[in-house]
């Protein structure tokens, strides 16, 4: 299996599988110098971990990553950094009874057309297990954009689960780390979303969601036409998380829906010397390249597979069955895919803010 690597100069490389002794990321091309311990990653890994509260997979896994190289004295050495993350809460035998038999809606079908073989256990390669390793290596971007770019704040949050959707006439960014869900509401629209999920769980069904990125204070110029558009690697990056079925960036597909007038940007000049925009319905990109306004991405993610309600199905010999998965799944899987996202967005923005310094430095128009 190739392919598990993303990135132009820092890179990230994922392995392990959902239930082997461990899993984990090798970063390359991390700058030296820069302050990185386990414990700042850890504080993204908590935002993931599993099994916190009734809204997620009751799966017990503390994550905790141990930094195993590239690092010397709490400082990035320039060296490839080496992480792991031990699982130490399987339990393959609530999948022994699908190892020869399809589940609907996963990797199982494709793997096994694919590869002829596939690991049962939670999915492998294809669990959301995987994307533990992802947060990690965003935590080391996040780590050097910290350095690089202190203004840069990536801020994920659920904008729909179902049903449920934001009111956006009332968002708020201090509520996104209040409740359980990462929505920008307070506190009662949070109780209604845990109303709704938990009715859902009990119906032994799972749902859907919607996850919206901002990076907040981005830089002006990241990105390249044409090939190497900021917003095709975000795209591809959304895309590539587990379960996410539509990415977009700024309106998105409601750009269909507009006219001109409506969706181009106008430009005036700010007080300080610098353009500002009426709207930003591009979000924050032009012509693939970044504009100095927040940086929004938009993702969908498809409701959970496995779900105890019966789902008919084939076996490898292809004999009907039908299909009832067990084990401990996420309801709304879009709940921990917040903090995912995050880290995708954080990877993505610092490879391309490395790509351009090594191609123009600091120069750069200028205008006024």
């Amino acid at each position: 299996m190739s392919l598990n690597t993303f990135g132009h100069l820092f890179r990230v490389t994922t392995w392990g599988e959902s239930h082997g002794p461990a899993l984990g990321a090798t970063v390359d091309g991390c700058p030296p110098g820069v302050t990185l311990d386990e414990a700042m990653l850890q504080h993204w890994l908590d935002k993931r971990r599993p099994g916190q509260n009734k809204n997620t997979t009751q799966r017990q896994e503390p994550d905790q990553v141990r930094i195993l190289s590239g690092t010397y004295e709490g400082v990035t050495t320039g060296t490839p950094i080496q992480l792991m993350i031990e699982n130490t809460d399987q339990r393959s035998k609530d999948y022994s009874e699908i190892a020869r038999t399809f589940r609907p809606g996963h990797a199982d079908i494709t793997y096994h057309m694919k590869y002829g073989r596939r690991d049962p256990r939670g999915g492998g390669r294809s669990s959301a297990r995987e994307t533990a390793a992802r947060v990690a290596a965003g935590g080391v971007a996040r780590a050097a954009l910290a350095q690089l770019a202190p203004k840069l704040d990536i801020k994920g949050y659920m904008t729909r689960m179902g049903e449920m959707a934001i009111d956006r006439d009332a968002f708020d960014w201090d509520a996104i780390e209040t409740n359980p869900f990462w929505i920008p509401q307070g506190p009662e629209i949070a109780n209604e979303w845990e109303s709704y999920l938990t009715a859902i769980r009990k119906d032994r069904n799972s749902v859907g969601g919607e996850i919206e990125i901002v990076a907040r204070h981005a830089p002006a110029g990241l990105g390249a036409p044409v090939y190497g558009k900021l917003d095709t690697d975000l795209a591809a990056a959304m895309m590539s998380i587990n379960a996410v079925k539509g990415v977009e960036i700024g309106e998105g597909m409601a750009a269909a829906r507009l006219k001109g007038t409506e969706n181009a940007d106008e430009i005036f000049m700010g007080n300080d010397g610098q353009p500002v925009f009426s709207s930003n319905h591009a979000g924050g990109i032009l012509g693939g390249i970044s504009t100095g306004q927040d940086i929004v991405v938009r993702f969908a993610v498809k409701p959970t597979s496995s779900i105890l309600t019966p789902r008919r199905s084939i076996r490898i010999d292809g004999s009907p069955t039908e299909v009832v998965t067990k084990g401990r799944h996420d309801p709304c899987v879009g709940i921990r895919a917040v903090p995912v996202g995050e880290a995708m967005m954080a990877c993505v923005m610092l490879d391309h803010m490395l790509l351009h310094r090594g191609q123009v430095g600091e120069m750069g128009g200028r205008i006024g």
